[in-house]
């Protein structure tokens, strides 16, 4: 009986769809047809594992464990330092747990700052996007110079000097150039490129950390602050950057899961292997590496195994840099179709669907940046990397906001949302209130300024477009979205609404199902 009733109930089904697709060979649009307004980057290219691969590369997993060895080593916290990046990586997924709530419901070119829109102010939003904006660019740019540096100090190792400032630009500007072809030529191209660039990089880095000998002596690292929240922050920006899966929803194929799976994946693998990196210093192993790395041959560390490291690092540097080039231009891209930035960044290639006038200008930009930061920062980056620390955990901070506005808004929030939206914002709000304590006590004025300019960017941002563009002020928010082509032909039609927005409306009564 019960069987029957399902074969019934199948037939209705099948005899509904049957009636539906003979409709559609009949039916002639009578709207004129809707598209996204991302329609032009190339829907659904994208796979899990290009997903992944771009946030992985963005991160540079294998020079952060360089840097995270180098302070284990130097500031021997023992296992509070294992135990600082465990919780550190747990704040991270939370992050990263909050940014899901958005990418299993949008899909958007503008990651962080396309969602923050759906849950704070216009001005809030916009000081997202600036924060976002300033710390991909200042990872571009870090990440560029590192490439030339490390690309001549191969060159170097080989007994290939090329001292003085000319070549470390003249280098920085070839990698800036050939970063920006790969990422114009188009974006399966290029996630897989530094997908394979970056896995080798982990693999060698890592490989070298455990059969590296012992060595004695100075292992040749920096001098690090001993404190564990200096490490977090380390971390913290270390990480930066896990989350630019989420600028390519319009290109990925089932962007609500996989760029959701990629966002949350990414600083689990990166935490487990920066853990390890932190076992191997402090065993002994790592040593060798970081020695390698920052003294080379003087360190008493054999020429091949300094070769290997440089080319890993080299490979993990030029790698970040063009995922940085890839999602900064999307944020770009996000920010010009609105019109709150030059709507000429909104232009793509109508071939290759990438977004040439934002890759080039983000490639520039970054270009211009590193070439300042050869001169100023080589030595001692420990302000300029302050500066994209405060940039990085303010957008965090306000998208955590966001989050637990946005799901209060829609109906869906729950206890447990509630609870990690609102910790990550405490936390978010604790760290900074540290830094400029801390800035202020100890009379180092870089963090608190820092805070002060990112904080107020975003007032000063919605300002100048009240004056110079009040449009754009309406238009924020821009997400992928259905289109004409992706209805059945007389199951309905989709229409614009009074905001712009596209809504699926009866072809035989006009009522409106949304969209």
């Amino acid at each position: 009986m019960s069987s029957g009733r399902r074969g019934g109930s199948g037939s209705r089904i099948s005899g509904a769809l049957a009636a539906a697709i003979a409709r559609s060979r009949n039916s002639e649009p009578k709207a004129p047809p809707v598209f996204s307004p991302l329609r032009a980057l190339g829907r659904r290219q994208l796979s899990q594992i290009d997903l992944i691969g771009q946030s992985l590369s963005t991160i540079a997993p294998a020079t952060g464990m360089i840097f995270i060895a180098a302070w284990i080593i130097t500031a021997e916290p023992g296992f509070a330092g294992l135990a600082a990046i465990v919780g550190t990586t747990a704040v991270v997924v939370a992050v990263a747990s909050c940014i899901t709530q958005f990418t299993r419901r949008l899909a958007a070119a503008g990651s962080l700052y396309s969602f923050a829109f759906h849950g704070l102010s216009r001005r809030a939003t916009l000081t997202v996007g600036a924060a976002l904006l300033l710390g991909y660019l200042g990872i571009s740019i870090s990440v560029l110079a590192n490439s030339a540096v490390s690309l001549l100090g191969i060159g170097t190792a080989l007994g290939i000097d090329l001292p003085g400032t000319a070549p470390l630009l003249v280098t920085a500007a070839l990698v800036a150039g050939t970063v920006a072809v790969i990422t114009v030529r188009g974006v399966r191209f290029a996630t897989r490129a530094i997908l394979v660039v970056e896995a080798c990089s982990l693999v060698l880095i890592g490989v070298l950390m455990v059969t590296g000998p012992e060595i004695d002596g100075s292992d040749g690292s920096p001098a690090v602050s001993a404190s564990l929240p200096f490490l977090a922050l380390t971390v913290v920006l270390s990480m930066a950057g896990f989350e630019s899966a989420a600028f390519f929803g319009a290109e990925a194929r089932r962007p609500l899961t996989t760029v959701s799976r990629a966002v949350l994946v990414t600083p689990m693998v990166c935490g487990a292997v920066f853990v390890f990196a932190g076992w191997a210093a402090m065993s002994g192993n790592a040593g060798a590496v970081v020695a390698a790395y920052f003294d080379g041959t003087a360190s008493g560390v054999g020429l091949p195994m300094v070769i290997a490291v440089k080319i890993g690092v080299t490979c993990s540097w030029l790698a970040s840099t063009l995922g940085c080039a890839q999602a900064g231009s999307r944020l770009l891209l996000a920010m010009g179709i609105e019109g709150t930035a030059p709507t000429s960044l909104s232009r793509v290639h109508g071939r290759l669907r990438t977004p040439y006038v934002a890759v080039a200008s983000f490639t520039v930009a970054s270009l211009l940046g590193a070439s300042a930061y050869l001169y100023m920062f080589l030595t001692d980056a420990i302000v300029f990397d302050g500066f994209v620390e405060v940039a990085i955990v303010i957008a965090y901070t306000l998208l955590a906001v966001s989050c637990l506005r946005f799901l209060r808004r829609i109906g869906e929030d729950a206890p447990s949302t509630t609870a990690l939206s609102a910790g990550i914002a405490v936390v978010g709000a604790g760290l900074l209130a540290y830094l400029v304590v801390d800035g202020v006590t100890h009379g180092s004025w870089a963090m608190p300024v820092a805070v002060l300019i990112v904080g107020v960017s975003g007032t000063i941002w919605a300002w100048l477009l009240r004056r110079l563009r009040p449009e754009s002020l309406t238009t924020m928010g821009t997400f992928d979205s259905i289109e004409t082509i992706d209805l059945l032909p007389g199951s309905g039609e989709l229409v614009l609404d009074d905001d712009g927005r596209p809504q699926v409306v009866s072809v035989q009564s006009g009522a409106g199902f949304g969209a």
